[in-house]
This record gives structure tokens, C-alpha cells and sequence, in this order.
């Protein structure tokens, strides 16, 4: 199933993918509620989804693997370190998701945005203090995710987080394809494009640390909700990493592609 979410009214509602057509669910949030209950389901009205909303809901948290790739490590002037002890993670607002066909604003005293193709993890049931084999059955499903970066306010101090929560720039989507039919998440093709030319490519089986073992770590300090995000790291060819640096400025255009998921597009303004 690929589930998509839009604006019906006020509320923001869940549908799923039927062919080439979008069929209504439920309001977000009774989505979220009782996933299981919906993933279910079959019917409902056709509707047309032109008011695309974040595919999670504003209670969702944003977890976010930073290093997860050896190769996006190395890229940098400060190489050379290792695997990292443990996933390296940081947070995200919700309130910086975006979605496919958005756009994002350079901040003032940057000189471009930079991207970070990733796969995300969209999880479907709570999970406290959970083992490996536990992790993956609380996965609902996976989507692209560019986690757009202000380098300049990122690396000027030792934490990311003004670097990491430009308004706008989580784009998230352009759905999310649940476990069943996504199937084993490694080895799926990662790319990254701007303005057409590829500047990422690898595999998710180049991550350091997978994603059942990610979910049990961050299990065991907070519970994960349904709706949380984990977004599971970039392999190289991020902007900030070439010689000379690159950036994503006015005018640009951004896209991740995942096997099996689609391409989200983003547009720099």
C-alpha cells in the first residue's frame, strides 16, 4: 500500500494509492491511532489530493542518524574517524517537514542549502524498550527524505540543530510505502539529483547501523510513537563535501529517488 496525505476542509486526511487514483481513509490523526485498523481497510471515496500535508501529524517526533554512511564520513576535512560507538542522533522539529513539490528559503548568511538524500522510517505502533526482532514489527513504512542543511549555522558550533531546522526544509514523501510492500529496505538505490545532474548514488545496505538496531537504541531512552520519523542517514556526494563546494541556491531543483518508493522533488527559493 502507499499511503498519501492531504487537505480535506480544515483536517488533514490519510488515502491510499488505488491504481491511479486516491482513496479517502481517515483524518490524519485516527490514522495514527489505530494503524493496523487501517492498513485494513479497503473502499472508501475517490478523492482528489492537490492540497498535499506533512504525512505525519504535528505530535510526531524526528529522529535523524547522523555518519550512518562511512562514505559520507570520509567526504569531509575532518576524516578519518571510525564507526561510530553508537547511532549518532539528533533532532529534527516536525514543524520543518515539507512536502513533494515544496519549496525551501535560503537563510540569510548562508550561501546555498545543501542536500541529504535518506531513506526514511515511518513508524506504525509504539515501542518501549525494544529488542532487535521487536523493532521492525512497529515499522509501518518507508518514504524518501532530503534532510536539507544550512552548513554554515551547522558546523559553526559543535550541535546541529539551527543547521538541521531551516523552515521548510525536512521534504518528506512523495509517500509512504508500507513494510509489506516495501519489502527488505536494503540494497534499495538512493540517488540524488540536482537540477538533473546526479550528485548521490549508493545503497541502503551501506548504512553503519540498520534500522532494527536504530530502533531499539532510541527504544530504550524514549517510546516511539506512531507517526515518529527516523530518518537513516546519507551516503556521499553531499555539496559541502566536493572541491569546490557546492550548494543548492535560488532557482534549484532538488530530487531524492528511493527504489521502490518514488522521487521527491524540492525547490530552493
Amino acid at each position: 500500500m502507499r499511503l498519501v496525505a492531504y487537505a480535506n476542509a480544515a483536517e488533514s486526511w490519510m488515502g491510499y494509492v488505488d491504481g491511479d487514483a486516491v482513496r479517502a481513509l481517515c483524518e490524519r490523526d485516527e490514522f495514527y491511532g489505530d494503524t493496523a485498523r487501517w492498513l485494513e481497510h479497503e473502499g472508501g471515496e475517490i478523492v482528489d489530493p492537490a492540497g498535499l500535508v506533512s504525512l505525519v501529524g504535528a505530535s510526531a517526533r524526528l529522529f535523524c542518524l547522523g555518519l550512518n554512511y562511512q562514505s559520507h564520513i570520509d567526504e569531509f576535512e575532518d576524516a578519518g574517524r571510525g564507526r561510530p560507538d553508537a547511532p549518532n542522533i539528533f533532532g529534527r522539529w516536525t514543524s520543518t517537514l515539507n512536502v513533494d513539490g515544496g519549496s525551501v528559503c535560503v537563510p540569510p548568511g548562508e550561501d546555498g542549502l545543501d542536500w541529504e538524500g535518506e531513506l526514511a522510517v515511518i513508524m506504525g505502533a509504539a515501542v518501549h524498550r525494544a529488542t532487535e526482532e521487536e523493532a521492525m514489527s512497529a515499522v509501518l513504512g518507508y518514504a524518501c527524505f532530503n534532510d536539507i542543511t544550512a552548513r554554515k549555522y551547522q558546523r559553526r558550533v559543535s550541535q546541529f540543530t539551527l543547521g538541521k531546522n531551516v523552515d521548510g526544509s525536512g521534504p518528506l514523501g512523495p509517500c509512504i510505502v508500507t513494510a509489506a510492500a516495501f519489502g527488505d529496505p536494503y540494497g534499495k538505490h538512493l540517488e540524488t539529483r540536482l537540477n538533473g545532474a546526479v550528485m548521490q548514488s549508493g545503497t541502503t545496505d551501506m548504512m553503519i547501523f540498520r534500522i532494527a538496531e536504530t530502533i531499539a537504541y532510541i527504544s530504550q531512552v524514549t517510546k516511539l510513537m506512531p507517526g515518529d520519523v527516523i530518518a537513516t542517514g546519507t551516503p556521499d556526494g553531499v555539496g559541502w563535501g566536493r572541491d569546490p563546494v557546492v550548494l543548492m541556491t535560488p532557482g534549484d531543483e532538488v530530487s531524492v529517488t528511493i527504489e521502490g518508493i518514488g522521487t521527491l522533488t524540492t525547490h530552493i527559493r
